[in-house]
């Protein structure tokens, strides 16, 4: 594993406008200007860019309720993304997505999706697609430990086994599904055991450092694109925030979050790291985090004056044109 400074600059950039964006998105939605669910990705930033940073143009990703993050990871538009968030014409989805919907085919990221579990089947259908185009394309499927018990989410990795596909499943374990502890939901507490019953190699990974998660991906994308088949990674972490906004969190200890934030933030462990060893200087990484928060500031800017759609433009893209 060799990433040299402008691989780490943009990894940096991409985990440091995730965590502005979602912070953002918090305070806005809790004045009342984004309608509809927000789930936030804030804690998390390691997993979505981190394996998107070993993807090509090609390869496609599937998501979650909690979206954000895999979008931007994927460079989407930061812009866009709010503008959808706001609910906004010109929005990513053209306002019609939403936070829990949003998606940018173009970039390949297939959509965030409100139902649990229901990101690994579209991946299995992407990565059949790569091969049978033989297109050298790799689908990852970013799905939680709440999904990691649901039919959809099993039978996937069954049938990605069955025909090999080039597929890479990455478990986010931010210890709840919903409100119940994932060491208790999943039952023998070992996702990469689960994941070997298919004959699925997997991995377990520190989600606070980002390097253990960008080695972990290499590997597996790697031995994906070699004709290995699927391969499995179990990635740990907690999340900022609650299940949803306005989530009032009573599940969780006192002090929980506080603590991560305090002692295991991806983002510092990132900078400590990259600034103690040489490759990096403090002052560029500012000069980054100001970047970003003017990017936020415009993007919310841009949202805040940008038209709804017009109402007769509710039965368009409904069904897909070929």
């Amino acid at each position: 594993m060799r990433l040299e400074r402008e691989d780490l600059l943009r990894a940096y950039r991409r985990m440091r406008t995730i965590r502005e964006f979602e912070e953002r998105v918090h305070r806005e939605f809790a004045s009342g200007g984004i309608p509809g669910f927000v789930h936030l990705y804030a804690g998390e930033e390691t997993a979505a860019v981190a394996v998107c940073e070993n993807l090509q143009p090609g390869d496609q990703i599937t998501s979650t309720h909690r979206g954000h993050g895999h979008s931007i990871a994927k460079d989407c538009d930061v812009t866009a993304m709010m503008k959808e968030i706001f609910g906004r014409a010109d929005g990513l989805c053209h306002g019609k997505g939403g936070s829990m919907h949003i998606a940018d085919i173009s970039k390949g990221m297939l959509g965030a999706n409100g139902i649990v579990g229901g990101g690994p089947p579209l991946a299995c259908g992407a990565a059949l697609s790569a091969r049978v185009l033989d297109n050298g394309g790799v689908a990852v499927a970013f799905f939680g430990d709440g999904a990691f018990n649901q039919g959809t989410t099993l039978e996937s990795l069954n049938f990605a086994r069955v025909y090999d596909l080039p597929v890479l499943f990455v478990l986010e374990d931010n210890g709840y599904a919903e409100s119940t502890s994932s060491d208790w939901s999943i039952g023998g507490n070992d996702p990469v055991r689960r994941a070997e019953g298919f004959g699925i190699k997997g991995e377990k990974v520190d989600g606070h450092d980002f390097f253990a998660v960008y080695r972990a991906a290499q590997e597996a994308l790697e031995a994906i694109r070699n004709g290995a088949g699927p391969r499995f990674i179990h990635i740990e972490f907690t999340r900022y925030y609650g299940h949803f906004e306005g989530d009032a969190m009573t599940y969780r200890p006192p002090g929980e979050v506080e603590e991560e934030r305090s002692f295991l933030d991806c983002l510092a462990f990132f900078r400590a790291r990259t600034t103690q060893g040489g490759q990096l200087d403090t002052a560029e990484l500012d000069a980054i985090d100001a970047e970003v928060r003017a990017l936020v500031e415009d993007a919310v800017a841009q949202a805040r004056a940008a038209p709804p759609p017009a109402p007769e433009t509710l039965t368009t893209h409904v069904y897909a044109a070929y």
